[in-house]
């Protein structure tokens, strides 16, 4: 992934014959879970209404996220087509569809009753929407309610709504037993969350500042003036700031690790690259689907080691 579309991860995921079978296709049985019948009408947060009319049958989904949202709460058989950067769970099927440059007549030769996404680019929503396929446009979520709220319009939107509900509960749950189970340090616990090796980081206003913000720890990015959400701090304001803590979301991209680490010029002098550099899954560390649990508790067992070697 090049750095300009992880940048975008972080801030951070069909024509005339696809209406075609669309409105020859029999009726959806009745519905026994009791999820609400057809047709419904979702919006998304900040977003236009879309309603849908029958349950889509034909999705197709240039979100990484959305992708795993679709698949948690059952309705991955509905799942025609996913983007290439879509690649969990494996049982996804993903194609060459480009969610950073999505191409209009390639997305429409799968034939979708239902487009979702993350990114409006080349037009894609108002393209899609003149050829009368619904289209929801799911951003990257600020905070875990955003993230919550995607997966439970998800569920209203594709016939589950009873497991959309299930999974936000024990997503809940699972994060504040992480949170619950994590030993309290002695003193506040400083850290550097990196996006890439050149510094790329996130405030505690993102998504993922916001959940290291539950286990109580201080984001050395905060300081940083006039950057944005998304700044891009020097090795040596990270060597300054001296973080209890580094959490490494580079790993699968860019090789990054603890002894590429210690290599960076004053960095093998810093607290955390003695004892707390954590190594993350980039995936985990960049959605905000039902995996985040596991980034909680990734974080959890961090602070809890961290709390030990200080205590």
């Amino acid at each position: 992934m090049t750095r300009i579309s992880r940048a975008l991860a972080a801030m951070i995921v069909v024509g005339a014959v696809a209406l075609t079978g669309c409105a020859t296709r029999p009726s959806p049985p009745a519905n026994t879970s009791g999820d609400a019948r057809f047709p419904v009408t979702v919006t998304p947060t900040g977003g236009k209404p879309v309603t849908l009319t029958t349950r889509p049958e034909r999705i197709v989904s240039l979100s990484p996220t959305s992708t795993e949202d679709l698949f948690a709460i059952g309705a991955g058989a509905q799942v025609t087509a996913v983007d290439k950067q879509s690649n969990y769970p494996g049982s996804a099927p993903r194609s060459d569809l480009d969610a950073y440059k999505p191409n209009l007549e390639a997305i429409t030769a799968k034939k979708p009753d239902l487009v979702i996404s993350y990114y409006d680019a080349n037009n894609l929503v108002s393209g899609l929407e003149k050829l009368k396929v619904p289209v929801v446009l799911l951003p990257a979520a600020a905070s875990l309610d955003e993230a919550y709220g995607q997966i439970t319009l998800l569920g209203k939107a594709t016939g589950h709504t009873d497991a959309a509900d299930k999974l936000v509960a024990t997503m809940k749950a699972g994060i504040a037993d992480a949170v619950a189970r994590m030993p309290k340090p002695a003193k506040p616990l400083r850290y550097y969350y990196e996006v890439s090796p050149d510094g790329y980081t996130v405030t505690s206003r993102t998504f993922v500042g916001g959940l290291y913000g539950l286990f109580g720890l201080t984001n050395i990015a905060d300081s940083a003036k006039g950057s944005g959400d998304y700044p891009q701090l020097s090795a040596e304001e990270v060597v300054k700031a001296n973080p209890d803590l580094i959490f490494l979301a580079d790993v699968k991209c860019c090789q990054q690790n603890l002894a590429s680490v210690a290599t960076r010029p004053g960095w093998r002098t810093l607290t955390a690259v003695h004892s707390g550099v954590v190594t993350l899954d980039d995936d985990v560390a960049s959605r905000w689907g039902p995996r985040v649990v596991d980034l909680a508790r990734a974080v959890s067992d961090a602070v809890a080691g961290a709390a030990r070697r200080s205590g």
